[in-house]
């Protein structure tokens, strides 16, 4: 992985005059960071009462967030959750974007950084579910409704949730590093005018990563909290 990553050429490796891997993948991470963080100042600074340009995509993109949630735990659970899952949402978008770029590196087609997000997820549904539930009664969720059971459930529940991680992380990571060495593929091939269907192909790539992602959040959270209503 790290001999891959060294032979592809970008200009935040140019400008700092080195290809090492996890100067690069910093790199691009705070990138993305500073993208998203300048867009949203600029656009909220000087909020209008009928939203154009921007304002009016952040404030869709804010919406169906929330309508997203909405379907899979209700509106006033989902609301609370917002935040956290817009900043994935921004976050893996625009770094599928940048990786779209000739010449810049997608900070989530580094396993790293999608496996940072993954244990975040995990241990944020987790704790949210003690939080809500208790702590005792939110594992004994883990054993199933047959007692008898338990011994065998319980083992089996850790063990999905735990592979949780590793779906979230090597879904993201896999589909997008594949997505950049098809476009990889393509520039070296027909450099010119011919890999413009697989930018447009990659874009929706990206956007539906990105959508599997958040609803993956918000499912994993919706069953850590909703234990009593699954139950009944």
């Amino acid at each position: 992985m790290e001999a891959m990553n060294q032979r592809i050429w970008t200009f935040l490796g140019a400008l700092g005059n080195t290809h090492d891997f996890f100067y690069l993948m910093l790199t691009h991470a705070i990138l993305v960071a500073a993208i998203i963080i300048l867009v949203t100042f600029f656009v909220t600074r000087n909020l209008k009462t009928i939203p154009s340009g921007m304002q009016n995509v952040l404030e869709w993109f804010v919406e169906s967030t929330h309508k997203l949630g909405a379907d899979v735990m209700g509106e006033e659970r989902a609301r609370k959750y917002v935040p956290l899952i817009g900043t994935f949402g921004l976050f893996i978008f625009v770094s599928n974007m940048i990786g779209i770029i000739p010449g810049f590196e997608s900070p989530t087609a580094n396993i790293n950084i999608t496996l940072v997000m993954a244990l975040i997820v995990f241990i944020y549904y987790n704790f949210e579910g003690i939080r809500s539930q208790g702590f005792f009664h939110y594992f004994a969720h883990f054993m199933g409704p047959v007692k008898p059971l338990a011994p065998l459930m319980f083992p089996i529940e850790l063990i999905s949730h735990f592979s949780r991680i590793i779906s979230l992380s090597f879904r993201l990571f896999g589909n997008v590093k594949g997505d950049d060495m098809f476009l990889l593929v393509m520039l070296l091939l027909v450099p010119y005018i011919l890999p413009l269907p697989a930018f447009f192909l990659l874009f929706f790539f990206g956007l539906l990563q990105t959508f599997i992602f958040m609803i993956l959040t918000y499912v994993y959270l919706g069953g850590a909290v909703l234990i009593e209503e699954e139950s009944h």
